[in-house]
């Protein structure tokens, strides 16, 4: 899409007029949407655009009608949790793209970039749990909301199909377990799914913690968002083994924040989905089609992932303590 086309965009919904400069500057950080910091004159906005083939090795593609699915998350985040997500400004569903507020990075830094220099906070994961469990229990059993994002189609190519799926055409005897894990959670709709609750889509603000990056965005089980975030501390005790007991510190502070305000339904049943969910999504960022890029090249580590995971796939843990004490266990050998 040229500048002429993304310019246009601006003078559609009012954002700019003909007469003004604008300075379009690519932002990194995704594989599935371009975005753009857009400056002029007394103003910065953030304008996104889905793409049709994620920008990874496997063939991954996705309809863009998760650009529609992304705003009306943010519309309703906002509503509910405005300091919690950037302002939804302008969509423009024909031309998938949305333009939302701007917001620097020296003063949202990304939780991703800060565990991974060291900076592991157990409250920031508390403050993590706290908002998602809100966007999750204020969301729950509403039926308006699951005619809005009925959005099965979109979240099984976004997540379904290349995290559980491609994995188990990978690990073929764990394929059965994959697929049933698979099933029951496209058969429970329950809450309003973020789908990428991840550190690189949480800025720690001056407010508590804002997310990004909702494509995924589908009315179904909520258990998948906390078993996304949860699966990612513990992958950065790979990396950062000096730091091993503050990120699992902070995995139980998010889990027990996350907890502490959900009534939606009972916890037994939804921790149970949450940690047979983990080790899924753990083998999943090696096998699947978005392996996490901090283990790219790291056998010794890559492996370490395979052997903890199959083994909890194989024998299902219940407690997301106990999923905890055997991936410390398990990742012992590298201390």
């Amino acid at each position: 899409m040229d500048q002429a086309q993304l310019n246009y965009f601006l003078y559609a919904h009012h954002l700019a007029s003909a007469d003004e400069n604008s300075c379009w500057t690519p932002l990194t950080g995704g594989v599935s949407s371009e975005i753009w910091r857009v400056d002029l004159p007394g103003r910065t906005l953030c304008v996104k655009r889905a793409l049709p083939r994620l920008n990874v090795a496997d063939v991954w593609e996705a309809p863009v009608s998760r650009n529609t699915y992304e705003w009306q998350w943010l519309s309703f985040a906002a509503e509910c949790r405005p300091e919690a997500v950037p302002r939804p400004i302008a969509h423009d569903p024909k031309a998938g793209l949305l333009a939302m507020s701007y917001l620097p990075p020296e003063h949202y830094p990304s939780w991703k970039a800060q565990l991974m220099d060291g900076t592991v906070l157990p409250s920031v994961a508390s403050h993590v749990g706290s908002a998602l469990a809100a966007f999750h229990q204020i969301s729950a059993k509403r039926h308006d909301l699951a005619q809005i994002f009925d959005s099965l189609t979109n979240f099984c190519a976004l997540r379904i199909d290349p995290y559980f799926l491609a994995t188990g055409e990978r690990h073929p005897d764990l394929a059965e377990r994959l697929q049933a894990l698979a099933a029951r959670t496209c058969g429970t709709f329950l809450a309003l799914v973020h789908g990428d609750v991840s550190p690189k889509n949480i800025l720690v603000g001056p407010c508590g913690p804002v997310f990004l990056d909702a494509e995924c965005a589908w009315y179904g089980d909520p258990a998948f968002d906390l078993a996304f975030c949860l699966n990612h501390l513990l992958l950065k005790t790979l990396i950062r083994r000096d730091c091993a007991p503050l990120l699992v510190q902070s995995f139980a502070y998010l889990a027990e924040a996350y907890f502490d305000q959900v009534d939606f339904e009972p916890r037994v049943s939804l921790e149970t989905r949450v940690a047979e969910l983990l080790p899924a999504l753990m083998l999943a960022r090696v096998d699947g089609k978005s392996p996490v890029e901090y283990l790219s090249g790291k056998t010794r580590e890559q492996d370490l992932v395979r052997r903890v995971a199959r083994s909890l796939l194989s024998a299902p843990l219940t407690k997301l303590t106990s999923v905890a004490s055997a991936w410390l266990t398990g990742i012992s050998v590298l201390s």
